[in-house]
């Protein structure tokens, strides 16, 4: 996986084989460290897949097909085939972590073939993405993660002064998914068929 150099709070460099996790106080966080910063608002990282950008967008965008590699969501479905991958559609996904299962809908923000696929849960919640670009022998794909302060406000008004508690678990869910989310997307993709998992109905 090709990342940068990143640093942690204090502004030294992570130790080697370590990512820095965006948006923490003075730097944000190295991935050796425990997540344990409800600041941490948004997070990256990179993968290169041997296959060209169209291709990559065609799997990351096939809303259906989430459950494959996501470690949460383990099966979408859009609300309206007939705008099915469209900016402005809306899904509906079924999450499992730990021994909670819940529902989301999220609206479609960018669908630029070969570039840009987003979507925003709820909204106005929480912003994910997966952009692409050009990289040697392939695609640089990237999947963006961003906590929306409307969702921000929204964990604070239902769960009060447990509200930094849900915030952090969610935060986790995301740093711990996105490297597992690539890892499964650039074994599909490379190997042409579908994930050891199949989604669910």
């Amino acid at each position: 996986m090709a990342t940068a150099r990143h640093l942690t709070r204090a502004g030294r460099p992570c130790p080697a084989g370590s990512r820095r996790t965006p948006g923490g106080r003075g730097g944000g966080l190295c991935d050796a460290e425990p997540v344990s910063d409800t600041s941490v608002r948004s997070h990256e990282e990179s993968i290169v897949v041997l296959a060209p950008a169209q291709a990559v967008y065609d799997v990351v965008s096939d809303v259906p097909r989430t459950g494959e590699w996501s470690p949460v969501c383990r099966s979408c479905r859009w609300d309206d085939e007939a705008t099915a991958g469209q900016v402005g559609a809306w899904f509906t996904g079924r999450n499992e972590w730990a021994d909670r299962v819940w529902e989301t809908r999220s609206q479609v923000a960018v669908a630029d073939r070969g570039r840009e696929f987003a979507w925003v849960v709820g909204g106005t919640l929480v912003r994910w993405g997966f952009r692409l670009a050009p990289a040697d022998r392939g695609t640089s794909l990237t999947e963006s993660w961003e906590f929306l302060p409307a969702g921000i406000a929204r964990f604070r008004e239902r769960h009060g002064d447990r509200a930094d508690e849900h915030i952090l678990d969610r935060t986790r869910q995301a740093l711990d998914g996105i490297p597992k989310t690539l890892a499964a997307i650039k074994r599909i993709v490379e190997g042409g068929g579908r994930g050891d998992r199949q989604p669910g109905p």
